[in-house]
């Protein structure tokens, strides 16, 4: 039996990095940037090392890293991230293979960056790469070339390593060209996808999916406002720009198949909706939010399934998620959260032929997490207010509840909810819905503010999200669900909206399950271990 872990956005930030011209002795990030943002900084390094300790300790001598190697793809991060896992490497004989996420590098020359952080005294200290170089994103060739050894380049003990163009290593035999939609601009660019076999009939496939394109009229390919970003790409930009990607990969498939190999395939970006089919009904009632309109078109689900891949690791979304697309050629997403999201979790493979058992890997307790605690106390002092509820938490996954319940109240609530649901949920309780509902039953006087949280819990998290929410507010939430056909009589208006918010939770309440699961890769069928 082979073991593999899975470690997806683990967006290394060294707080140890002093920003060049800055004054600081350190760079720890602000609470105030991070209670804003859907992931944290300056708990990633203890995350990172928890996710490959538990990756050692469950005899794991190979991961697949699914992007994101770093915060945002400065050379300081990088390196620190380097010299984490040379060291693995090393004392426990960790093999690391990487593919590429939206944060590790840009385009041919990088981007700027402007981070905010904190200086001795809790005061934020603004860090432009305009004046600190080493702040700045690096450009694709420049960062991959940092980063070669993660299966990026061979190695010689790998029996099989290849490129969509043969088996030259060199990035300058990687090459292939992309369009602007008017046609008039092109622009070289390097796809770092690979196969490699590192373990006798173990094919891993790391997929580039990031895609930078440039605009129409671009005159600069080192402006990277020349090209569009490949955030909320993915999948649906490899199919416009690289068709080579789907061809190679309908032939490593068959070969795979051909040869007995069992191949496992892995990319940034999800190649089907990991949110229980419901993407689209929530962009009917939030709009096209970060998350939804990241989604991938059916288009990229059958593109996928017509290379006949059939098994998919993917990250990007920090969601945990098990999706099955059905047809001629199923296949399996198997979407891996971030140690540094919510809620903080890894994925461990255990392949034994054609049967893989998939075990999901909580990372709750990290030794260290703690780290920047007392810094976000000390901001909250300067500025006069009482610090965060986060600063206190016990181990890092009450660190992270606690900072999505911040992301929830002052981020997805204010600025992605109808004016009139969001009044509702801030100020009301479970029976102003019985109200809104003319429904007979007694309901408790939960706070709508702790739905709206579970709400985000259990769509982040799936099976996950049941260790962080009251088992009695899941059967709750399970019965209030299941009779929506009944009490969701109103189509318009607030009451349709939290219909439409309870539909979809039902949708995540019945996803696959994911936690801990058999996958049997001859019939494509997902079981509970």
């Amino acid at each position: 039996m082979i073991k593999i872990a899975v470690i997806a956005d683990p967006h290394v930030h060294d707080c140890s990095w002093r920003p060049e011209n800055s004054g600081l002795t350190g760079a720890i990030r602000s609470y105030s940037e991070t209670a804003a943002s859907t992931r944290v900084f300056n708990e990633s390094i203890p995350a990172f090392r928890a996710a490959l300790d538990r990756a050692v300790a469950e005899g794991a001598k190979l991961a697949l890293l699914v992007g994101d190697l770093t915060d945002d793809g400065q050379e300081p991060n990088i390196r620190a991230a380097l010299a984490i896992l040379a060291e693995y490497r090393q004392r426990h004989g960790l093999r690391v293979l990487a593919t590429p996420g939206n944060h590790d590098f840009y385009a041919l020359a990088g981007r700027p960056q402007v981070k905010t952080f904190l200086g001795a005294d809790g005061a934020p200290v603004v860090v432009d790469s305009a004046t600190s170089p080493d702040a700045a994103t690096l450009g694709t060739e420049t960062a991959l070339r940092l980063m070669a050894h993660l299966g990026y380049r061979p190695e010689p003990t790998d029996l099989h390593w290849e490129t969509p163009f043969g088996t030259d290593p060199d990035f300058a035999a990687r090459h292939y060209e992309v369009v602007s939609p008017d046609g008039q601009s092109r622009q070289q660019m390097i796809d770092s996808s690979y196969l490699v076999e590192p373990a006798p009939g173990i094919w891993i496939l790391a997929l580039d999916a990031n895609v930078c394109a440039p605009r129409n009229g671009q005159t600069d390919a080192s402006d990277p406002t020349a090209y569009h970003d490949p955030t909320d790409g993915g999948w649906a930009a490899v199919i416009a720009h690289r068709a080579h990607l789907l061809d190679w990969m309908a032939d490593v498939a068959a070969r795979a198949k051909a040869q007995g190999k069992q191949l496992i395939a892995f990319s940034h970006y999800p190649v089907l909706d990991p949110l229980g089919g419901a993407s689209t009904q929530e962009v009917a009632i939030f709009g096209a939010t970060g998350l939804a309109r990241r989604a991938p078109p059916a288009t990229v689900a059958e593109a996928f399934a017509a290379t006949g891949v059939p098994l998919h690791f993917s990250g990007h979304l920090h969601v945990n998620d098990c999706s099955r697309h059905d047809g001629p050629r199923p296949f399996l997403n198997l979407a891996t959260p971030s140690p540094v999201g919510f809620p903080p979790a890894m994925k461990l493979i255990e392949s034994d032929g054609p049967r893989l058992a998939l075990r999901t890997l909580d990372l709750a307790e990290v030794p260290g997490h703690d780290l920047a605690y007392a810094a976000y106390q000390a901001e909250a002092a300067l500025a006069g207010r009482t610090p965060p509820v986060a600063s206190r938490a016990d181990n890092h996954g009450a660190f992270m509840d606690h900072h999505l319940s911040a992301v929830v109240q002052d981020r997805y609530i204010p600025r992605e909810w109808p004016p009139e649901m969001a009044a509702l949920f801030a100020t009301g309780d479970l029976r102003d819905l019985g109200a809104l509902f003319g429904l007979t039953e007694a309901l408790p006087d939960l706070p709508l503010t702790h739905l709206a949280e579970d709400w985000y819990r259990i769509r982040k998290g799936a099976d996950l999200a049941a260790g962080y929410i009251p088992a009695e507010r899941l059967v709750l939430y399970d019965r209030l669900t299941r009779d929506l056909p009944e009490a969701g009589g109103a189509a318009e208006g607030l009451a349709g909206q939290v219909t439409s918010f309870l539909r979809i939770m039902r949708a995540y309440l019945d996803r696959l399950p994911n936690r801990d699961i058999a996958i049997d890769l001859r019939e494509m069928t997902v079981t509970r271990l």
